[in-house]
């Protein structure tokens, strides 16, 4: 035990992302939680109360030009674009992960030749995906195609419009292939859709190096963006000239203050936007996202690796053999940012760790979930927690 204790004081000590964790408000929990709600970023609670009190307290209705409220959705967009590996232009943030899915999964339906009417859905998918996916069916007039991840390729057909599919599975952080069968999805002519809501933030996702087609992603795991802030759409630069919203909105026409009865849609990115942008939980994310200044994924990757890795040691250390077993690839390459650890017991278990100060999260039915944000967490939590589940467990 001593050694992994003065393995993980050693890793911290090198570890050159260790300063970001000054950059969050955070206290003696170990905080396992961040793929489901990031930290808050220390610095956001002063620059809302500007927001609130000079810019619309003060500033009202003229803070739409004069604070630049209504270019948040595309200047965020831009900010968020160099995280997922996206030019400038491709990217505009605004409602939830669920609406966006949905616009995207439509606009890859009209975008796709007219003869094809399947929708492939990857079987692992978070639920509201699959839910959407099949309203989007039958709206659509699609035939809804599920099927695992491993077995998309052998799914795609020519009657394929689009594949949707989740970059890293939310139970078991197992982490797709997407260059693989982003190509596949092309090579049989049908648009590569994916979620980016466990990845943005926590690896290199290379949308444009990969071709992706189209791609949604949250903003309050990774990205620490708050509590049910903004969700964001990628449209690749290809697509952004056909690509047909299924909300068109005023605030992505041409003209939104001509008030025409008649749509005609902006150019770019925009015409992902639909109605007024959510100043508030908007401008708190762009607040947030100041923590990665001078951050690269690849770093962010790289610790994310160790510290799964290390975590997983001290796990297999400290833990009575055969009380827990892992559900999470070992392999990098298909590795997300998260352990799941299959457990008897499990929501007892994960009451008991928070309990005692280590936060994770539960999948029913016995999935107990551990997700690393490399910004703030370090070695040594990842030690503690699984010296905590040991104990845990034996009592």
């Amino acid at each position: 035990m001593s050694d992994l204790k003065e393995r993980a004081q050693a890793l911290d000590t090198a570890d050159a992302l260790a300063p970001c964790r000054e950059l969050f408000t955070l206290d003696d929990t170990v905080y396992l939680d961040g793929n489901s709600l990031g930290a808050l970023p220390r610095h956001v609670p002063d620059r809302m109360r500007d927001v609130l009190a000079r810019q619309w307290g003060e500033l009202r209705i003229r803070s739409w030009d004069e604070s630049g409220w209504w270019t948040a959705p595309e200047r965020i967009g831009d900010r968020i674009a160099p995280l997922v590996g996206a030019a400038p232009g491709r990217i505009v943030v605004g409602d939830s992960t669920s609406v966006n899915v949905f616009k995207a999964v439509v606009a890859a339906s009209r975008l796709a030749p007219g003869d094809r009417d399947e929708i492939v859905l990857d079987a692992t998918t978070f639920p509201s995906d699959g839910y959407i996916a099949e309203s989007a069916a039958r709206m659509t007039g699609h035939r809804l195609v599920v099927a695992d991840p491993s077995d998309v390729p052998a799914a795609l057909g020519p009657r394929t419009a689009l594949v949707l599919l989740n970059h890293v599975d939310y139970r078991t952080g197992r982490l797709q292939d997407l260059p693989g069968l982003t190509a596949a999805a092309h090579a049989a002519g049908a648009l590569a859709v994916w979620d980016l809501c466990h990845s943005a933030g926590a690896l290199p996702v290379g949308l444009d190096a990969h071709g992706v087609d189209l791609a949604v992603g949250c903003t309050y795991k990774y990205l620490n963006g708050g509590p049910g802030s903004p969700a964001f759409l990628y449209v690749a630069e290809r697509h952004q000239a056909a690509f047909d919203s299924p909300l068109p909105g005023w605030t992505s026409h041409a003209d939104p203050f001509a008030m025409d009865l008649g749509y005609t849609p902006a150019e770019g990115s925009v015409r992902g936007r639909v109605g007024t942008p959510d100043i508030l939980s908007m401008l708190a994310l762009e607040a947030s996202l100041d923590v990665w200044d001078g951050v690269t994924m690849e770093a962010v990757r790289a610790k994310s690796l160790a510290l799964t890795d290390f975590f997983l040691e001290c796990v297999e250390a400290y833990v009575p053999e055969g009380r827990v077993t892992s559900v999470t690839p070992a392999a990098h390459a298909e590795r997300g940012s998260q352990v799941s650890l299959r457990c008897e017991g499990a929501a007892e278990v994960m009451g008991a760790l928070i309990a005692r100060g280590v936060v994770g999260d539960l999948r029913r039915p016995d999935i107990l979930r551990f997700g690393f944000t490399p910004l703030y967490v370090g070695f040594a939590d990842a030690e503690r927690a699984a010296r905590v589940l040991a104990e845990v467990l034996e009592a």
